[in-house]
């Protein structure tokens, strides 16, 4: 399942690929503003990221053979368009992979998290909030008084178009593509708390990245936590109650879903407590490691 390398021919090829053919006999090499789905449906896997770099915040197409981002000017859920600017990819800053509207989570989604318990007929859900979101390499701070901190290896899907209602046969053409989260929890909280506003939605508590992989089977990828190295979650995406179709076929039913919108899909097997220092780190097939360090405010 894992993709092969994006070369530069590749990424050369889905430039011109992209541009009108008047265009591409005008002017060989050079790529006009287009919209994400009507040029790049049916293409191989590749991953896009979001990043910071000298102070400009932008979104591009990473080479993984060359350590490079090949930047993107414009919206990558909407009208955008290649540049030929490359930046190295340890002189970025990696970000969030989108800015969504809304975070959603569906809770207790595999069979092994469900201590015995049956699953539920239907997805549970909850939300997170976009401020809780973090990149790769970001802190997870503990909040005052939180006493029981625990990590929640997940996959995330990154919604590409607007989905309201959508038939659950038709809801996969909603998702832009998948990223790596980690659902932070205060499970004291948790337990004591009308809402989980605390314990699910505080600041650093929603990590994500470090890029959306995009032409990905998501009903079918491997899904592993690490704790300082040791690995504490392993289950591939097949497993999921709910696969990706009904949870985002459900959700559109009652919330309308926009382009960037992020959906935490559940976390496998058991969980643990963090401590400040730990390293933790999530893995999603096709899309690489988020890594994040836990610290005390």
């Amino acid at each position: 399942m894992r993709p092969s390398p994006l070369l530069v021919p590749f990424v050369l090829a889905v430039a011109a690929s992209c541009a009108d053919p008047e265009e591409r006999s005008q002017a060989e090499g050079t790529e006009t503003a287009h919209d994400h789905h009507d040029h790049h449906e049916g293409e191989g896997p590749r991953r896009y990221v979001r990043f910071e770099h000298e102070g400009e915040t932008s979104y591009g197409l990473l080479d993984q053979d060359e350590n490079a981002i090949l930047r993107i000017e414009g919206d990558l859920f909407g009208r955008h368009s290649m540049t030929d600017d490359r930046i190295d990819l340890a002189e970025a800053r990696l970000l969030p992979p989108s800015e969504p509207s809304k975070v959603i989570a569906v809770g207790l989604n595999y069979l092994s998290h469900l201590g015995g318990r049956a699953p539920a007929d239907e997805p549970g859900l909850f939300a997170k909030y976009p401020s809780s979101l973090v990149g790769d390499g970001a802190e997870i701070v503990i909040p005052p008084g939180a006493t029981d901190l625990h990590y929640e290896g997940e996959m995330v899907l990154v919604i590409g178009r607007r989905c309201s209602d959508v038939p659950f046969e038709e809801a996969l053409d909603c998702v832009f593509g998948v990223t790596a989260g980690n659902d932070v929890s205060e499970r004291a909280w948790q337990s004591a708390d009308l809402q989980w506003l605390r314990a699910k939605g505080s600041d650093t508590f929603g990590p994500v990245g470090p890029s959306v992989g995009v032409g990905l089977d998501p009903d079918d990828l491997l899904i592993q936590t690490r704790v300082n190295g040791e690995t504490v979650q392993s289950e591939r995406t097949s497993d999921l109650i709910f696969d990706v179709s009904t949870i985002v076929g459900y959700i559109s039913r009652y919330i309308t879903l926009e382009p960037g919108d992020l959906i935490f899909t559940g976390t496998p097997g058991s969980t643990s407590a963090l401590n400040a220092g730990d390293v933790v780190e999530v893995e999603l097939e096709g899309v690489g490691t988020l890594t994040n360090t836990v610290a005390a405010r």
